[in-house]
């Protein structure tokens, strides 16, 4: 068996044609050779494995070879032959990670005086340069500037920012690039030919998009692939030996979202983490995937970094989604993004966001429902219980229970509170539907002015609205059909009296800002009537409303409808302050020591 030798030295580029991805920099070296226009101190920066410590090397060999093609070194001449061989005495590389000291330097300054046996320069390489401590940066100030004729530096680093600014001042700077996905496959490409190994694209762009710009880590992978799949890669396989989401998994989450499907969408979340891969993985691709399809509508398809029949895929399925769609679930994600690492729940947190987008994908199916959908869904009302002003609805047997949970949402607004309930466009040009409390009504009116009331709206769900047979179900019900004269409970005046403690504990868990309202609440009949202080206090019961008399409806017991009154007296007086300011006031009143506690202590209010 011969030795194995690893693709990242047994293909590293040996000519400054074979460099991949740092076109640039490369035609700058050559030109600085050819014209002789040769610095005495260069410094390559950039991320690993893009080819810094590479093109040092053969910038090395060509600037000393005897008969150059050019700016390439001939191969041929003894220096070439000694450098491929390892026994060059002209080029020294340092390993500052290992030698940063003040005497490691000065054994380095007193190579520099040896002039070189063969060709014209001395070369030193000094790797991870900013691991040099500050007095070994300083002991080499002087030299790095005024060096002998014959001594050229290179120093290369990953760290640019950690070099002091003496040095750099000193040192022609040369910036690598990440290599380009397209690059990283196209190498590949090479490689996987010159050694007989059966490929596919997606599966070399999974190994370039995983290595993250570096070829180094790209061949690494390349051989760990090969080891895997016996010198056949499969995009599936690839991606389980490199335990990455494959682009399958986010191109069918990224469908079942588009449908609004959102149980298969939690289904499929969840076998992302039954295979070991975390919730900030998931998401982190996913936003990556929306990003590319929102690229893949428009001329900035050439920001994707994909090749061949990837970027088809892409495209196929960017036809589908709508701009506002990818929009809105990238501006969901980046939002969950932001907060997944501080969660306690962070499976929860995507699973929101999920669901949040599985929401965008319904909203695109019908816009008649936009505004609707942008409320959440309130619990299933009891079967017995039907609010004020809606006619009872009895769903089918095979009603979907988001269904059932729209159509016990809606509660009648009270006859004497002011502001209207915020209208919703109907469709077919149907009028905006009016707060009832009287027994109603349809007359024969013409179709451009009858009024939908509650009892038409209870009836539908999310489901039903997005059908095309909206209008006719709304019109057939005005038209065939008069609401139903609601019922009310007659002992729910009795009821509540007798579960007071009951109603009041319930709304001090859920709403306790509420209870000083409630403790002094009238009920007459089916209404129950409340007196508040402030306006403020006011608008928050009643953007509560629903939720607070589903409290006061369980509580009690009651089988029936009830409504509530909320009316402005500036004149009530809480007997539990509010606000901060009241708070204290109310605090101070009764311990007067408390502000003297406060100035000995030097302390503020909370």
């Amino acid at each position: 068996m011969s030795e194995f030798i690893v693709s990242a030295r047994k293909y590293r580029p040996a000519t400054f044609s074979t460099v991949v991805g740092q076109q640039s920099i490369t035609s700058t070296l050559k030109n600085a050779i050819e014209r002789g226009q040769l610095a005495h101190a260069y410094l390559f920066c950039g991320p690993r494995g893009v080819g810094k410590t590479t093109c040092a090397r053969i910038f090395a060999k060509a600037i000393n070879c005897m008969n150059p093609n050019g700016a390439e070194a001939c191969n041929e001449c003894e220096s070439c032959r000694a450098f491929n061989e390892g026994r060059s005495l002209n080029i020294h590389e340092l390993d500052a990670a290992s030698n940063n000291s003040v005497d490691d330097i000065r054994a380095l300054i007193e190579q520099v005086r040896i002039m070189p046996q063969i060709g014209k320069y001395s070369l030193f390489i000094i790797d991870e340069v900013h691991m040099l401590s500050q007095q070994a940066f300083n002991a080499f100030l002087k030299t790095l500037e005024e060096p002998p004729k014959h001594a050229i530096f290179i120093l290369a680093t990953t760290e640019k920012h950690k070099i002091i600014p003496t040095i750099l001042s000193r040192c022609q700077v040369y910036d690598f690039n990440r290599i380009r996905v397209e690059d990283s496959v196209g190498y590949l490409k090479q490689i996987a030919q010159a050694e007989g190994v059966k490929y596919d694209e997606e599966s070399l762009n999974l190994i370039a998009q995983k290595a993250d710009g570096g070829m180094r880590d790209a061949l690494s992978m390349f051989d760990k692939a090969v080891s895997f799949c016996n010198s056949e890669l499969q995009y599936k396989q690839v991606a389980q030996t490199l335990n990455v989401l494959d682009y399958d998994t986010f191109f069918r989450m990224t469908d079942l979202l588009l449908g609004g499907d959102y149980v298969e969408a939690l289904l499929q979340f969840d076998q992302v983490l039954a295979k070991g891969f975390s919730a900030q993985t998931f998401m982190s691709g996913l936003n990556q995937h929306m990003r590319d399809l929102l690229l893949a509508q428009g001329p900035a398809i050439s920001l994707i970094e994909l090749t061949g029949g990837l970027m088809e895929r892409y495209k196929q399925q960017a036809q589908r989604c709508e701009t506002n769609f990818l929009f809105g679930a990238i501006s969901i994600l980046m939002e969950a993004d932001g907060k997944i690492k501080q969660s306690s729940n962070q499976r929860l947190l995507v699973e929101l966001g999920l669901m949040k987008i599985a929401g965008l994908g319904k909203k695109k199916n019908n816009d008649s429902v936009i505004e609707f959908l942008e409320e959440y869904l309130l619990p299933e009302l009891p079967s017995q219980i039907t609010p004020v002003g809606v006619a009872v609805v009895n769903p089918s047997p095979k009603s979907n229970p988001i269904e059932k949970s729209v159509a016990s949402s809606v509660v009648a607004s009270s006859a004497v509170v002011q502001p209207q309930m915020s209208s919703m466009a109907a469709p077919n040009n149907v009028a905006q539907e009016t707060v009832v409390t009287e027994k109603p009504t349809v007359e024969s009116q013409p179709k451009e002015q009858q009024t939908v009331h509650h009892s038409s709206l209870a009836g539908l769900s999310i489901l039903s609205l997005m059908r095309d047979d909206v209008p006719q179900v709304v019109e057939s019900q005005t038209k065939k059909e008069d609401v139903k004269e609601s019922e009310y409970d007659e002992q729910c005046a009795e009821k509540i009296a007798a579960n007071r403690e009951q109603v009041l504990k319930s709304i001090l868990r859920e709403r306790p800002r509420f209870v000083t309202a409630f403790e002094a609440m009238t009920f007459n009949g089916h209404t129950i009537s409340v007196e508040v202080p402030t306006k403020a206090l006011y608008e928050e019961i009643m953007r509560s409303k629903t939720e607070i008399l589903l409290m006061i409806v369980r509580s009690a017991g009651i089988k029936g409808m009830i409504d509530l009154k909320v009316v402005v007296n500036e004149q009530v007086k809480t007997s539990r302050p509010i606000k901060l300011e009241d708070r204290i006031q109310y605090m101070t009143q009764k311990s007067p020591l408390i502000l003297k506690l406060k100035k000995e202590l030097d302390m503020e209010y909370e």
